[in-house]
């Protein structure tokens, strides 16, 4: 008996540190306070939906979690030949897992109503307009020694790609679409550089030049493990990809491309857009589509 009140004294316990995890799993989500004041409505919903989903999925493993832990126990009192605690923790695993369907239905639908806004927003640039405004400067280190400074591309196009080698999206388009290398070298020679940027808190160096080297990439991977960049850049997702124009703005901030975003797997696009902004930009005519919604993985920077 003594060994069985030890078991029900785990069980609140279990509950108690759940309910603070699920508890904060429900609440909604807001915009980064470091993200960049400028940034529009549009924007801040495709970020919503990013730690949404974020949200959810943490949910799921702490839930799961919880549910095995339970289970354990509820088999320990059985062993133990304890039916009333077995028959009480049954009827905490019933109200538990119905609760958590519950808040799991609202977070989902939660996610489809900003999606299908993003997605409004997205075929209808004029309802997100311009955002116009100058690229913050930076210097960095790269995995292969080099340092980098933004300002010594003054008068050229640089683009800017947030990478992660362990990012099933990064490997996707390095791996299968060959989005990436193929858009820097169609545009490699024409006023245009490439720089990818890994501000994974978890990254080592030796995986970026490993990445950097099966893929022959020609382009430096920039150690941006503090965050401090993606955070003045408000790059939210691997990857997430901006454009630099010549006078020091940001031409275009979003998506690589037009694939669907309500896809779990990753998939190609039919509209490059980085490919079309840096079309227009080398014609000297204006980006008719500066922004997008990023998607992909969310940057892991440290707080």
């Amino acid at each position: 008996m003594k060994r069985t009140a030890v078991s029900m004294g785990t069980v609140l316990v279990v509950l108690a540190l759940f309910s603070t995890t699920f508890g904060q799993s429900a609440e909604p989500t807001r915009p980064e306070r470091e993200a960049p004041a400028v940034e529009r409505q549009g924007a801040e919903q495709a970020q919503q939906v990013q730690k949404l989903q974020q949200k959810i999925d943490e949910m799921k493993a702490a839930h799961q979690g919880l549910i095995d832990q339970l289970s354990a126990i509820r088999a320990t009192a059985t062993k133990e030949r304890a039916g009333q605690t077995a028959k009480q923790i049954e009827a905490l695993i019933t109200k538990q897992q119905t609760a958590f369907q519950e808040t799991l239905r609202q977070l989902e639908q939660e996610q489809q109503q900003l999606q299908r806004t993003v997605r409004n927003r997205v075929a209808r640039p004029d309802l997100i307009g311009p955002r116009v405004r100058q690229a913050p400067s930076f210097e960095l280190d790269g995995f292969d020694g080099r340092k980098v400074k933004l300002s010594d591309y003054k008068d050229q196009i640089v683009v800017l790609e947030w990478l992660n080698p362990e990012c099933p999206y990064s490997k996707f388009h390095h791996e299968t679409a060959d989005t990436m290398l193929a858009t820097a070298k169609k545009y490699r020679g024409k006023g245009v550089v490439w720089l990818a940027v890994n501000s994974s808190i978890k990254t080592t160096p030796e995986a970026n030049r490993a990445f950097a080297e099966k893929h022959k990439l020609p382009y430096p991977i920039l150690d941006d493990r503090s965050g401090d960049v993606a955070r003045r850049y408000g790059a939210r997702t691997t990857p997430h990809m901006f454009i630099i124009a010549k006078d020091g703005t940001i031409a275009y901030d979003g998506a690589i491309d037009s694939a669907p975003q309500d896809k779990k797997e990753p998939s190609a696009g039919k509209i490059n857009y980085v490919d079309k902004a840096l079309a227009e930009l080398i014609l000297g005519r204006k980006v008719t589509i500066p922004n997008t919604p990023p998607y992909g993985s969310p940057v892991k920077y440290g707080r």
